[in-house]
């Protein structure tokens, strides 16, 4: 038997006794895009050697046939994904057999396509509940960006789909975590979101649970799903703390830091759960990182001539060397303008400067990033927090700011946060709709990292049920933060309780380590943060932006041809 184990906390909760290949000699082991990256988050290919899978292969991809060997299908149950299997074997089988792992629920009318085209060469069809992503040890992601636009596009044809779609996943998480929560949502002005995808799970989870013959309907967990625009603030901010940071103001693509070493070479580093550096570093604040442990590497950096034969110094002194790299990136970006930005933006988003003192002038406040030469997007975020402040500003003044960033042409950039429920214009009949923050005047904070994740307020209320609407009519997991038992390990903590969030829009970094704050505070519940995917300040703009755009139309171009 071959059982994948992923990483961290999350994730060795996923390939448990779901996900189990009967082995006996080399295998074929084929993928489609989306169980590729989810298998790059689990394992190496080392691994999947070692239980005798020899040949990894897409299978959107032409193949040779390679009639001696099995091969292990690990694919998402779409008509798509099936067409390409059926190819395989019919009319003539490229494999000996097939083992079939579906990521989730299979559809009867896609089942009955595959068994009837070529069930014979079929020896296991499964269906194992994992079409997620696990991101980080208590992070998952449903990797569907597009789901932005798809659900706050006031031109979107595919809403209704794209919430089925993310109830489904959702449910898998439910399942692979061996969770039967219960299903509550945060009501946010007149935006529905939530609660349909709430009653979605909610449905979706109670025919799972039926349908399951193992009748294990553990209800110790909360999943509270809520609307991207019900904190607008903190994924549009500078932040300092180092990953956020690094994502924000460096170019890190699929998790790939590229950079020049100090003998002129280009090189590049992932970074991710086997980087263990990274995980150490990436919460803390930059000051930190640079000031504490970057200071100490640069003191080890001196004695490795001396032992560089030792492979595991070597590996130790490249992530150094990558994170001392990285951390001096960062360092420059906030000499350079992020410094006087992040003054004015958290003056803005807390309100009041960092004496304490209520800001009572905003204007003033933003006035100065205005005049200065920043970047377009950066005054973009100044401005958005500016009106944030305000809950909204009126049309003659919106207009004015438009003009002072010179997006006369793209306005959409501000204007279609309406589409999140954000007020940009005031109107009559406005009402304030900023949550009471929990106080915190007493925690000790950077004076330029002031402002706290509104979520991170959500996961440290105490009796969540007596906040938030629930669906769920099964009995509920009551003050999951009020358990008597002190955890101190992981796996003891998992006979606690756990908070699953679901963040309809995506995720910033700041609010991912929230989830890790909270849990390490609490000790008696684990917390779980998701979304359809991870943002950065950019990126969100440029969704906003695009929200404006009508849907995709596909077209033929017919080239006329002269005899």
């Amino acid at each position: 038997f071959c059982t994948l184990e992923l990483r961290g906390s999350l994730n060795s909760d996923i390939m448990n006794d779901n996900f189990i290949f009967t082995l006996s000699s080399s295998q074929i082991l084929i993928l489609d895009p989306f169980t590729t990256k989810l298998l790059s988050s689990c394992c190496k290919m080392s691994d999947l050697m070692s239980e005798k899978i020899t040949i990894v292969e897409d299978l959107f991809k032409s193949r040779e046939p390679v009639l001696e060997m099995k091969s292990i299908y690990f694919m998402t149950p779409t008509a798509k994904c099936v067409d390409a299997f059926i190819k395989d074997f019919k009319p003539k089988p490229k494999y000996k057999a097939a083992y079939v792992y579906f990521t989730d629920y299979c559809p009867d009318d896609l089942f009955n396509k595959m068994r009837q085209a070529c069930g014979k060469h079929i020896r296991v069809c499964k269906e194992i509940n994992i079409s997620f992503m696990p991101q980080e040890a208590q992070v998952f992601t449903c990797d569907n960006p597009g789901a932005f636009r798809s659900i706050y596009s006031p031109k979107s044809q595919d809403k209704t789909k794209t919430l089925e779609t993310l109830a489904g996943q959702l449910v898998t998480l439910c399942a692979t975590l061996d969770e039967y929560p219960g299903i509550r949502y945060k009501k946010d002005g007149n935006m529905e979101n939530a609660k349909l995808l709430a009653e979605l799970v909610d449905r979706k989870l109670d025919t799972h649970y039926q349908l399951d013959d193992s009748g294990k309907k553990k209800v110790r967990a909360q999943l509270l799903i809520v609307d991207r625009g019900f904190d607008p603030v903190t994924p549009i901010l500078h932040e300092l703390t180092y990953q956020a940071m690094a994502y924000d103001l460096i170019d890190i693509e699929n998790d790939t830091y590229k950079y020049k070493a100090r003998d002129g070479l280009e090189k590049q580093a992932l970074l991710n759960e086997d980087d263990m550096l990274w995980v150490k570093l990436r919460h803390q604040h930059i000051a930190e990182v640079s000031n504490t442990h970057l200071n100490i590497f640069i003191t080890i950096s001196n004695l490795a001539q001396m032992m560089k034969k030792m492979p595991a110094f070597r590996k130790q002194m490249t992530e150094k060397t990558i994170h001392l790299q990285l951390a001096e990136d960062c360092m420059k970006h906030f000499a350079n303008n992020v410094e006087k930005l992040c003054k004015a933006e958290q003056d803005l988003a807390v309100g009041a400067d960092v004496d304490g003192l209520k800001v009572k002038d905003p204007m003033r406040t933003l006035l100065p990033v205005l005049l200065n030469p920043y970047s377009k997007h950066d005054k973009i975020r100044a401005v958005l927090l500016y009106i944030f402040s305000l809950n909204g500003t009126t049309e003659e003044n919106l207009n004015k700011l438009i003009e002072h960033v010179k997006i006369e042409g793209e306005p959409e950039y501000i204007q279609n946060w309406k589409e999140l429920g954000v007020p940009i214009i005031i109107t009559p009949s406005f009402f304030s709709r900023k949550p009471n923050r929990r106080e915190r005047s007493q925690e000790e904070r950077y004076s330029l990292s002031r402002w706290i994740p509104t979520i991170k307020d959500v996961m440290e209320v105490s009796d969540i049920i007596m906040w938030y609407p629930s669906l769920s009519l099964h009995p509920l997991s009551l003050h999951y933060a009020r358990q008597k038992h002190r955890a101190s390990t992981q796996d003891d903590r998992r006979t606690g309780s756990r908070l699953i969030i679901f963040v309809i829009g995506g995720i910033s970094f700041s609010e991912m380590r929230c989830a890790y704050e909270v849990t390490r505070a609490m000790k008696t519940c684990e917390v779980i943060i998701g979304s359809s995917h991870i943002l950065t300040p950019t990126v969100l703009l440029d969704d906003i932006k695009a929200l404006s755009k009508g849907p995709m139309e596909s077209f033929t171009l017919e080239v006329e041809t002269k005899a």
